[in-house]
């Protein structure tokens, strides 16, 4: 569904160099800190940056070449973007119907309904979640193949968060070829709904996994001194000195519980990865 290859963007202070693809059926997750790349991925991606380098294709065609048709398959969600504060719900069904052929209009009000969204007031009136959800609940209305969402969560409390993350399930189960691509710097909304996880960190992508191996596989090893000169290390991907020891990361956490019995062997969380993977020393 998309393949982006050796995507190359120069600005004076920083450079984005990275690969990633999303296949059909599949939501991929691009986590990262602020200011890491997610963004000008996104902007690459959507044509409204010039690349420096590389190349993108969305559905098998270059971005260049996508039709018009091609791009009412494409629903977004971008942090900087939306329509006018100053008009209501009201106001914007008759320009969605304008613009997208296969707009459900009847299900796209009654979901603004269930979700509490007024159809008369003005959209700058609107909470953050709100605004959010109206943006999300265009997003999945017009029949759309692919959804490109932009740290939709960012702002967001954990009800608002959780509302938006059901609405995007709802959207997966109505198609098995129905596709994500999305962003976020809070990694735990991506845990557990994400098929695979990028991790990006000053414009590269340093870490590509699969969701379900990253929660099985992968754990946080609590060592002494004397247990870090003596353990086997092949399977250690990262380390950070603590207080009382070392903490180490591995991706086989079931070699360590198996062959090491006496040592900690941590699950871990998304976060706690993400800290070793960028602030962990390599062995």
């Amino acid at each position: 569904m998309i393949s982006i290859e050796n995507l190359q963007k120069d600005y004076n202070q920083f450079k984005l160099e990275c690969s990633l693809k999303v296949s059909p059926g599949q939501v991929s997750g691009l986590v990262g800190q602020n200011g890491a790349g997610k963004s000008t991925i996104f902007k690459a991606l959507l044509g409204l940056i010039s690349m420096t380098n590389g190349t993108i294709r969305i559905m098998g065609k270059d971005i260049s070449n996508l039709s018009a048709e091609d791009k009412q398959k494409i629903g977004v969600v971008l942090n900087d973007s939306g329509f006018s504060g100053y008009l209501a719900i009201k106001d914007i069904v008759p320009i969605l119907v304008h613009m997208y052929p296969f707009f459900e209009k009847e299900t796209f009000l009654q979901q603004c309904n269930n979700f509490g969204l007024p159809l008369n007031k003005k959209i700058k009136d609107f909470s953050t979640g709100m605004k959010t959800k109206l943006k999300i609940l265009i997003a999945v209305s017009h029949k759309a193949s692919l959804l490109v969402l932009d740290e939709p969560t960012s702002g967001l409390d954990v009800v608002a968060r959780d509302e938006v993350l059901n609405i995007l399930r709802e959207y997966m189960e109505r198609d098995e070829k129905n596709t994500i691509l999305i962003s976020s710097h809070i990694s735990t909304d991506l845990e557990g709904f994400c098929d695979n996880l990028y991790m990006i960190h000053d414009g590269r992508i340093v870490w590509e996994e699969d969701t379900d191996v990253l929660l099985s596989d992968y754990a946080i090893l609590k060592l002494s001194q004397e247990q870090l000169n003596t353990i086997d290390k092949e399977y250690l991907i990262k380390m950070t000195k603590e207080t009382f020891g070392y903490c180490c990361l591995t991706n086989q956490k079931q070699y360590y519980y198996e062959n090491y019995p006496e040592i900690v062997v941590g699950k871990g969380s998304l976060d706690d990865f993400m800290f070793m993977m960028l602030k962990g020393e390599n062995l």
